[in-house]
């Protein structure tokens, strides 16, 4: 069945160019996809709101592409007379276009920042307002000639005194907040691929994300969904995805959802009775759980019970399904009320 608990959701629009000194900030755009221009520190971020749930990592100068420590903004994006005169023609048009951006021209600041993508953060600015705007193809363009150049991601950035983050929406409650260097680029090419239809394309670079940090449960979960999505009759890919929820806590939702894939890896490697240990050790946590994915846990150990020959238990969780959600999925038929009133 379809995974209805967790699905990537659109890229909705929205900008966020922080450029002062004191932390002022300029919106662009609704809620959504969000890029931010600061004078703070680098991390990357991802959590569940409202729960106080969430994981960062404070990226190194080597992962930014910095050589020294980013200056203070001075307030105003913009080059004086005298910086003019001794400032590349390719760097003013990444300034020009990060202004523009403030001033909510997107149109603009995407055709200057076009001209200055054979600069890393040029590119890098191009290829996330084109994915906001859902340009796909630019976007890919963009991104591809960004990561090419991912030892030189920040360098600008830091020469100006800013600070460039992109956060992403990654379900509807978990958004990550990237950074411009080669993890952050490639989160947003799994984005554009995915939107392209490229899903072999789009796991490749999960599997590159993962072999740059194995303990991004964001990326072990998104690669767990596609492999089994793409592949869903392979052996390899079943056994890629138990590799991937090795270990695994019970401790978010994430966490779960990880779970739950490694069940259903786990049944159709022929493994039954450990794909039930899995989900009666995800089931055992069900606070501040999405009610979507405990249904979709239960619904699982339901069928796995079947497979097992354990009627009785597999009626139980039907039972209980019925009872919260008469609709949800064919549990009624399950139960033999298939065409009552």
């Amino acid at each position: 069945m379809a995974i209805r608990f967790y699905r990537r959701i659109r890229i909705a629009p929205g900008v966020s160019l922080n450029l002062s000194k004191s932390g002022g900030s300029v919106s662009v755009g609704p809620r959504g996809a969000k890029m931010t221009v600061g004078s703070r520190g680098a991390r990357v971020t991802a959590g569940l709101p409202g729960t106080g749930i969430h994981y960062t990592r404070k990226l190194s100068a080597t992962e930014t592409g910095r050589t020294r420590p980013a200056r203070q903004g001075t307030g105003k994006l913009s080059l004086n007379f005298f910086q003019r005169l001794v400032t590349p023609p390719d760097e003013q048009k990444l300034v020009e276009g990060c202004r523009l951006l403030c001033q909510g021209d997107e149109t603009a600041a995407l055709a200057i920042l076009g001209e200055a993508a054979h600069l890393a953060d040029g590119a890098y600015l191009a290829g996330f307002l084109a994915l906001r705007r859902m340009q796909w193809d630019e976007a890919l363009a963009y991104l591809t000639g960004a990561l090419a150049q991912a030892e030189h991601l920040g360098q600008y950035f830091a020469k100006y005194g800013m600070q460039a983050q992109t956060m992403l929406p990654v379900t509807d409650e978990v958004v990550a907040h990237i950074e411009p260097n080669e993890r952050g680029v490639r989160l947003g090419l799994v984005e554009v691929y995915q939107r392209l239809d490229k899903r072999q394309e789009a796991i490749a670079c999960l599997e590159e994300l993962y072999r740059l940090d194995a303990s991004d449960v964001v990326v072990r979960l998104s690669l767990a969904e596609l492999l089994m999505a793409s592949r869903p009759a392979d052996q390899r890919a079943g056994q890629r995805v138990v590799q991937l929820a090795r270990d695994v806590q019970n401790e978010t939702e994430l966490h779960g959802a990880l779970l739950l894939y490694k069940a259903r890896a786990l049944r159709d490697l022929g493994l039954q009775e450990a794909a039930r240990d899995t989900l009666t050790y995800a089931l055992r946590r069900k606070k501040d759980r999405p009610v979507l994915l405990l249904r979709a846990l239960r619904y699982e150990r339901a069928q796995i019970y079947e497979r097992l020959n354990q009627r009785k238990r597999a009626r139980s969780e039907y039972g209980i399904l019925y009872a919260e959600a008469p609709d949800y999925e064919d549990v009624a038929r399950k139960l033999g009320m298939q065409g009552m009133p």
